[in-house]
């Protein structure tokens, strides 16, 4: 069978967050950045291996005033030496709580910079390295926080999502444009059958905070299923 990612954003404060871990196969955890705190990664971390599910890292600016989701410009050692520490930080407790820790997806603005700007795509790499050469990375398919990722070794799982429009060049559409973010659920369903089909998606996402989170994610591994996708998390090293 083939086979397909299911991801989701936990940990940063959500309601649904124990619904959401019935229906994806890897969990991104808030670890202090944007959101998160050392009882929330606990609470996360163990709920997510009570339900089988693969724990990630899921670091950003060290900006909770704007949830990690607004462009920033910091000396590159300094993003380094705080995805290293966020990172370091939950793959810790996870190995306390007697987990390990499987990916890091970088959040919010982090994520979008570090795709467009190669030497943030390093300074990330470098940080995510500095614990383990293990983890895997979730980023976009094509862009240079990928190409980093591979160039440092990592194993990078390319990543798609249900609940964001695409630009034409194919970059995500920036939040503070209207219809940026997808809440119709059928839509997010094609979306992300459109992804899956090209080829070049392993990882679909859908954000744990959207209102219709739970819903989508229901649909979507509903229709995975039919169509005959092993819904699982992406081996490691």
């Amino acid at each position: 069978m083939r086979a397909i990612d299911l991801n989701a954003d936990l940990g940063e404060g959500g309601a649904d967050d124990l619904a959401l871990l019935g229906l994806i196969s890897s969990a991104n955890i808030a670890c202090g950045g944007h959101a998160g705190d050392e009882q929330s990664m606990r609470e996360a971390i163990q709920a997510a291996l009570a339900a089988g599910v693969s724990l990630g890292a899921h670091p950003s600016y060290e900006d909770r005033e704007y949830f990690g989701r607004r462009a920033m410009v910091i000396p590159l050692h300094e993003v380094s030496d705080s995805v290293f520490r966020q990172v370091e930080r939950i793959a810790t407790l996870a190995e306390k709580l007697g987990g390990r820790l499987h990916h890091v997806k970088p959040h919010g603005s982090l994520y979008n910079q570090a795709d467009r700007d190669e030497m943030l795509a390093n300074a990330v790499v470098e940080g995510i390295v500095r614990v383990s050469r293990e983890l895997i990375l979730f980023a976009p398919p094509a862009g240079k926080l990928a190409e980093a990722g591979r160039a440092a070794g990592l194993v990078v799982c390319a990543e798609g999502f249900a609940d964001r429009r695409y630009l034409e060049n194919g970059s995500l559409m920036p939040r503070a444009e209207p219809g940026a973010v997808i809440s119709n659920v059928e839509e997010a369903l094609a979306q992300a059958q459109a992804l899956i089909s090209s080829g070049t998606i392993e990882t679909v996402c859908v954000h744990g905070d959207g209102p219709t989170a739970v819903q989508m994610l229901q649909t979507l591994r509903a229709a995975f299923e039919a169509d005959h996708l092993m819904i699982r998390c992406k081996p490691g090293n």
